[in-house]
């Protein structure tokens, strides 16, 4: 299973049987609102906190991946979950509602490849049948625990970045019908010494750059051999950094093919800033719109490289700087190409 220094091929691969999308109002009138399986009118989904809200988002974008694999949630092994707030607390209060046995991650929004890796991981070594793997954000919890309640209307640089309010979810099968996760890479630390909270995008890219460079030596990969290679959630300060320092290191990806999911979820005309941040911008991104386009034909091999960056409140006030990660996860139509 081990290819290389730091990627696993996944031979028995593991199937991603079924998904679920959930967004909030934002996303609604963002440019992939048609593949959300859901999506809400108001930001507090009817909730008395925006944290209870996150873990309704939770509850339903799993809820619904199990539904459309006419399954119950009883037929689900594990379940891997994530999120940015205090403690998983919306990860975690969702497991007590689902009652599958329950696994947190932290990987801040690398957590939707972190899953995913994992979950195909203990797939494809026969310890589970199913599981299912989510990550999730809320615009409005995560400002208010990194940055300021949004009443309060501080300012921010053009740097910054939009927490997607969402959550994505898979259910990842050994049996069935549906694209097959093939490798998975699994990033290194990077931390350049950044500092700003307000520029994530260039704080991440290096960590993606390496782990796709990391991901193209192991697997011994021509530069065009996806269809596809997505960033999550590096912006448009980040995506070109990113480039630049994958071809410093000699690797010319396609530039058409090379693209972020934090530039692809809202319309231009939205105000994001730099782009969409946050695990639930991979997870949803991935989970709805580019299944979708992999199911209608249009993609055949891609590969998702969610990068996060692993500051906190506490580490910010004693002025560390942002240590960060990608992984990144092969999808295929039809398995393991040669």
């Amino acid at each position: 299973m081990l290819k290389g220094h730091q990627t696993w091929e996944f031979e028995n691969q593991p199937v991603i049987f079924s998904t679920g999308t959930v967004g909030g109002p934002f996303e609604a009138d963002g440019r992939l609102a048609d593949d959300f399986d859901l999506l809400h009118n108001d930001l507090w989904l009817g909730q008395d906190s925006y944290e209870k809200a996150q873990k309704i988002l939770l509850e339903e974008s799993i809820s619904k991946a199990i539904e459309k694999a006419e399954l119950r949630k009883e037929d689900i092994q594990f379940m891997f979950t994530g999120d940015l707030i205090n403690q998983l607390t919306p990860s975690s209060f969702a497991s007590r509602t689902l009652a599958i046995p329950y696994l947190g991650l932290f990987g801040a929004c690398s957590t939707s490849m972190e899953g995913l890796a994992l979950a195909a991981f203990i797939i494809n070594a026969k310890g589970a049948q199913r599981i299912v793997t989510a990550a999730s954000s809320h615009n409005s919890a995560t400002e208010k625990q990194f940055r300021y309640p949004t009443e309060y209307g501080g300012q921010k640089p053009p740097t910054a970045q939009w927490t997607v309010t969402a959550s994505g979810a898979a259910v990842v099968s050994a049996t069935g019908e549906g694209p097959v996760v093939t490798s998975a890479t699994i990033g290194k630390v990077i931390d350049m010494g950044l500092s700003d909270p307000f520029n994530m995008g260039a704080a991440m890219a290096p960590a993606a750059a390496d782990t796709l460079i990391s991901h193209f030596r192991d697997r011994e990969l021509p530069h065009d051999h996806y269809d596809l290679i997505v960033s999550g959630d590096l912006g448009e300060i980040g995506l070109p950094i990113a480039k630049e320092l994958i071809r410093q290191k000699g690797l010319e990806l396609p530039e058409e093919t090379f693209q972020d999911c934090g530039l692809m979820i809202y319309k231009e005309d939205q105000p994001v800033f730099a782009g969409a941040s946050g695990p639930g911008c991979s997870a949803s991104v991935l989970y709805g719109h580019l299944l979708n386009r992999m199911k209608r034909g249009e993609l055949k091999r891609i590969l998702v490289c969610a990068t996060g960056a692993l500051l906190s409140p506490l580490s910010f006030q004693q002025k560390e700087s942002i240590p960060c990660i990608a992984h990144a996860v092969s999808i295929e139509i039809g398995g393991i190409s040669s």
